[in-house]
């Protein structure tokens, strides 16, 4: 039988599994050709230039909400155990695992690229969402301030954009933000998991705190920038709970929308969250995997378009059903907020020029 993996301090995951792309991979022998303890030595964050020659990325999913994005880093420090992004690392030959959290991906070209492409003749303005994969205020963002410079490019030229993110650095953006608000094109939804901090502290390591996210979208709500919260994801037994506290927190903050994500597991992240039930809820670990099996047709995924999303099943429907509850309950409404690129101007012109 296999020890227990260790929780590393300020790491989602515990381990390095193999890429389902990797041909050979090495392990410590379990004679102590690794760490004294057995464990993984605690990983220190590094980060790597990306030598991307494009940075918007499209998608033809017909339930994501968004046809283009930019994600200025690929890989996350916030360390989330249940990110569906990890995956993503296993094409660059790295883990979903630690990795993920740990050997991040810089785009430093961003914002030029950026502008390159908006000031293109066969741009056709359009909503960018910010990040569509992995969160553009992760921690390496208060330096390098990648992500501010996309939105300086963005507010120059008024393409609307829609940010969703964990961190409350955004608020450092509110003036750009703001600008762009004026003219229907920007809004901002707050993903909050849970207002435990200790939960959040071992499912969300690096990321902002519950209040600080709360924060954030009262610095954006007083700022005039239409915002609202993702309650995502929605995990069985472990925070499903807290629906209508985190809904009413954030309608108390300003939040005027609000959206869920039912748990998802594709790929390695079912084993790796699997591993994180057995280091911190031991005693629910077959609770919460047979409940996101209900959600998901039996399986700890389901890939699908339209069910992906919201899950499938009685269960789902018990959701949705508290979830819409929760939402009249504190005043937020459904709908949805419609961003205008009727403003945009190529080049920046007017900027620039006066």
């Amino acid at each position: 039988m296999q020890p227990i993996p260790l929780t590393i301090q300020g790491r989602g995951a515990a381990t390095n599994p193999a890429s389902r792309f990797e041909l050979l991979h090495v392990e410590a022998h379990p004679d102590g050709w690794g760490p004294e303890d057995g464990q993984p030595a605690p990983p220190e964050t590094i980060y790597l230039k990306d030598a991307t020659r494009s940075i918007i990325a499209y998608n033809d999913s017909p339930d994501v909400g968004f046809d283009a994005s930019i994600n200025p880093y690929r890989g996350c420090a916030h360390g989330c155990i249940y990110c569906f992004a990890r995956p993503t690392h296993e094409y660059l030959d790295m883990s979903a695992g630690l990795d993920f959290e740990s050997k991040i991906l810089v785009k430093t070209d961003a914002a030029a690229l950026l502008r390159k492409e908006l000031s293109a003749k066969s741009w056709r303005p359009q909503t960018l969402a910010r990040s569509g994969v992995t969160d553009p205020y992760q921690p390496a963002e208060r330096t390098l301030k990648i992500t501010r410079q996309c939105l300086e490019v963005l507010a120059e030229y008024r393409n609307p954009v829609a940010m969703i993110t964990k961190g409350r650095l955004i608020e450092r953006d509110v003036d750009l933000l703001a600008e762009l608000a004026k003219f229907d094109a920007a809004l901002v939804c707050i993903s909050i998991t849970t207002l435990d901090n200790a939960l959040a502290a071992k499912m969300e390591p690096r990321a902002s705190s519950p209040r600080g996210r709360l924060e954030a979208i009262r610095a954006l709500a007083n700022a005039g920038v239409p915002v609202g919260v993702l309650v995502a994801p929605i995990v069985p037994a472990i925070n499903d709970h807290e629906i209508l506290p985190i809904l009413k927190a954030a309608a108390e903050h300003g939040a005027t929308f609000a959206g869920y994500v039912p748990l998802r597991l594709p790929y390695g992240i079912k084993d790796l969250f699997a591993d994180w039930l057995t280091r911190h809820f031991p005693g629910r670990r077959e609770k919460v995997l047979n409940r996101v099996m209900d959600l998901r047709g039996g399986k700890l995924n389901d890939p699908n378009f339209n069910t992906r999303m919201k899950g499938r099943g009685p269960f789902a429907e018990y959701i949705g059903q508290i979830f819409d509850v929760a939402c009249r309950r504190v005043g937020i409404n459904g709908q949805r907020i419609k961003l205008s690129a009727a403003a945009f101007r190529r080049h920046g012109a007017e900027s620039l020029f006066g």
